[in-house]
Order: C-alpha cells, then sequence, then structure tokens
C-alpha cells in the first residue's frame, strides 16, 4: 500500500506544480510560446501620429516605461529603457493585444527611429545634429495600438542636446 501513498503524493505534486506553470504575467495563458487572445482595454478614436489608435487600460497596474540616454564615445549615444508591466513581444508574436506585452518604439522629434524588443538601443550620432533634441520611447501592444492611460500614450521623452564636442542630457516631458 505504501506505493499508492507514493503515487499519490506524487500525482498531487504534479498537479500543484502543471496548476501554476501555465501562469504568465499579464493573464494570459500560454501555450508553447504562444499566447491566446483576451480582450483588453478598450480601442478609443484617438490615434497617433501614423494613424494608430490608443488602447486605453486602467491606471493601475498599466504598463510604464522610462527612457535614459547617455552620450557614448564618438558622439553617438546609449538609450536604455526601464519598463514595468510590460513585456517585450518576441519577433513574429501574433498581431493580438495582450496585457502588458508589445514593443516600444523609439522616436527622435517625433520621427520613427525604431522598433525595440530589448531595454538598450545605441543611437548614431550621425542622427543626431547640433542642437537640443527629444527622445520619445512609446509603448505598443502587438496589434500595433498604442498603450494609453487616461487617453495619453505611455511614454517617457528625455531631451538630450548635441554640440559637437560635448553633450548632455536632461529630463523631457515624460508621460
Amino acid at each position: 500500500m505504501s506505493w499508492t501513498r507514493g503515487l499519490l503524493a506524487a500525482l498531487a505534486v504534479g498537479a500543484l506544480l502543471g496548476g501554476s506553470a501555465g501562469c504568465g504575467s499579464g493573464g494570459a495563458h500560454e501555450r508553447k510560446g504562444e499566447v491566446a487572445a483576451s480582450p483588453v482595454g478598450k480601442v478609443l478614436d484617438g490615434t497617433d501620429e501614423e494613424g494608430r489608435h490608443y488602447r486605453e487600460v486602467d491606471k493601475k497596474g498599466a504598463p510604464q516605461v522610462a527612457v535614459e540616454v547617455q552620450p557614448d564615445s564618438g558622439d553617438s549615444w546609449d538609450v536604455r529603457l526601464t519598463v514595468r508591466n510590460f513585456r517585450f513581444s518576441p519577433a513574429g508574436a501574433r498581431p493580438v493585444a495582450v496585457a502588458g506585452r508589445g514593443v516600444v518604439r523609439l522616436y527622435l522629434d517625433g520621427r520613427s527611429l525604431a522598433r525595440l524588443r530589448t531595454t538598450d538601443y545605441h543611437l548614431p550620432g550621425t542622427l543626431v545634429p547640433r542642437g537640443t533634441h527629444h527622445v520619445t520611447a512609446r509603448l505598443y501592444a502587438d496589434d500595433r495600438t498604442v498603450w494609453a492611460v487616461h487617453g495619453k500614450p505611455v511614454e517617457s521623452t528625455v531631451d538630450i542636446t548635441a554640440s559637437g564636442a560635448e553633450a548632455t542630457v536632461s529630463p523631457g516631458g515624460a508621460g
């Protein structure tokens, strides 16, 4: 009878582990690298500069992004993002909005520079002429909608100043 008790204990442990192994952040069920679609937020009429609609989510638990830019050697810049309640989607992710998932679009003075799936980016100095510029990181869902809170995009902006010999960074209109 001791072998049945051991089998029951093993099954109980397996059930406990199996029950929590499928839980991911964002509340979506994942299966073999795929994320099940779940209705997330409300798509608003408002759009960004490129015509992508805002996807309104509650402030509590909403994704967040902060951007930091530091001068690098050779007049280039190192961009580092910090995200909360947000995970980067892998390349080839299904075009479905999943809570707290997506990509970051990086902008320089309102012009799109890159779509990021990581927290680090190297900004070549050749793209940053002399003067003060705005670097913005904005969060997008995989369906290309813009994550938004209170009708405003989830983004962060810093100002950088390129002067040729020296460069400075100052906080911009973080949002």
